[in-house]
């Protein structure tokens, strides 16, 4: 459900011990648009550098991934009527959403809601690891305004970063703590995707063996450098171009406050056994659930698909939206390769493209319209008259509040939030 997010390009320098810092721009530091990440380039990279790099370009450059977008899509919507037969009915696919199953569609309501909800929790989690604790209502408010920004504006998943490292801030945390968590939540949701992916392959008999196949030669690497690593010189030699290439890093005027950022997160977060164990927990269902909405969505409509068949179509569809991003979100793409997997693994294809219809309804316009509201209710709207802002405010506060509830409904509320004593550290 969540793109894979990383630090911002250009972190900003660490402050001394964090501090809550109101939800509005402070008034002796105006807070510029987020569109652009030139707020965080650490002091001392300004002057004639940044001058020489901000030279205007013409503005086909600036728009070129704009623009090849909308090429591509207009020639997709071109060429529809040459595959005006192998399109699914219209009709055939309203029949089907008529009479989808009202319990399926509850359930995937609960697991689109559960996926999100597991998302937030993580990023509390590693906030609360960190030393800072975060409401609930506003961490799953940031969660579903920078899902709104990354699946609907042109540069997304960049605005998202940004704007999640300003609310964290906002929240009290320092820097270093926000990137750290930011960078963390990242790798781990990653790795978590990655093996869901695996396991669903290995579920399938007819991937299983190629599957087995790309993983004998890793497995084999990584069973004759276990023992090597036993050896001080063998451990030396592997370890050297790693060390060569951060030292390189720290050296470079514009990769050095990067570089040096990523080696603080170790310092920031420590997790233990038990704060791994939730936050591994958290991981996997926010990637299950949302699995979980797509085969509910496909049951409801009929189609009798199994899980990892489910899984394969999700992973296809995530594939072809990060490869061919017709439009923010993998609109179109996402739709498209989704349908094609389930009619692969035996549905009719009318009833698969009204299932994809169902599962994108909850999973993207639904998540998108509260992310808006929500970014709403942490008072990022437009210049409004103090009594409208304020409607809109509480709207948004309402709708949070709405969706914080329904988490207690999904079982990964039973996961525990509340670090211990020896696991807090400032």
């Amino acid at each position: 459900m969540q793109e894979t997010v990383a630090a911002p390009a250009h972190p900003p320098a660490d402050v001394a011990p964090p501090r809550p810092v109101p939800d509005g721009p402070r008034r002796d530091e105006p807070i510029p648009d987020e569109a652009s990440a030139d707020h965080l380039l650490p002091a001392g990279e300004g002057g004639a550098h940044a001058a020489t790099e901000a030279a205007p370009q013409p503005w086909w450059r600036r728009r070129a991934g704009l623009l090849v977008q909308v090429t591509v899509l207009l020639v997709a919507v071109a060429a529809l009527p040459l595959y005006r037969d192998s399109l699914p009915d219209v009709g055939a696919i309203w029949g089907s959403i008529r009479h989808a199953d009202p319990g399926w569609m509850t359930m995937v309501v609960l697991a689109v809601a559960g996926s999100m909800a597991a998302f937030a929790r993580l990023q509390r989690r590693l906030l609360r690891i960190g030393g800072l604790r975060m409401p609930l209502r506003r961490a799953f408010a940031i969660t579903y305004a920078g899902n709104a920004l990354s699946t609907t504006l042109p540069a997304g998943p960049a605005v998202s970063v940004v704007y999640t490292f300003r609310q964290f801030r906002r929240g009290g945390a320092s820097a270093k703590l926000a990137t750290a968590v930011i960078l963390a939540g990242g790798v781990i949701t990653t790795t978590v995707y990655s093996a869901i992916g695996l396991v669903a392959l290995l579920a399938d008999r007819n991937a299983r063996g190629p599957a087995l196949t790309a993983l004998a030669v890793p497995a084999v690497l990584l069973l004759l450098l276990v023992p090597l690593l036993r050896w001080p010189r063998p451990r030396a030699l592997l370890a050297a171009p790693p060390r060569r290439a951060y030292r390189a890093a720290l050296a470079h005027p514009r990769l050095g406050p990067y570089a040096e950022r990523l080696a603080g997160v170790r310092d920031v977060l420590r997790p233990n056994r038990r704060d791994w164990a939730a936050l591994i927990t958290l991981a996997t269902l926010n990637w299950v659930l949302d699995i979980l909405a797509l085969l509910a969505s496909a049951r409801a409509v009929g189609i009798d698909v199994d899980p990892h068949a489910a899984a394969l179509a999700y992973f296809a569809a995530q594939a072809a939206g990060s490869v061919l991003p017709l439009l923010p979100g993998g609109l179109g793409a996402v739709e498209g390769s989704m349908a094609a997997s389930l009619v692969a693994f035996g549905a009719a294809l009318s009833p698969a493209a009204a299932a994809v219809g169902l599962y994108r309804l909850v999973s993207y316009w639904a998540v998108v319209a509260a992310g808006w509201i929500a970014w709403l209710g942490l008072h990022e709207g437009p210049r409004l008259p103090a009594p409208a802002k304020a409607r809109l405010a509480g709207a948004g506060r309402l709708v949070v509040d709405g969706l914080t509830s329904t988490a207690t409904l999904s079982p990964y509320s039973a996961v525990p939030l509340v670090v211990p004593a020896e696991a807090r550290r400032p």
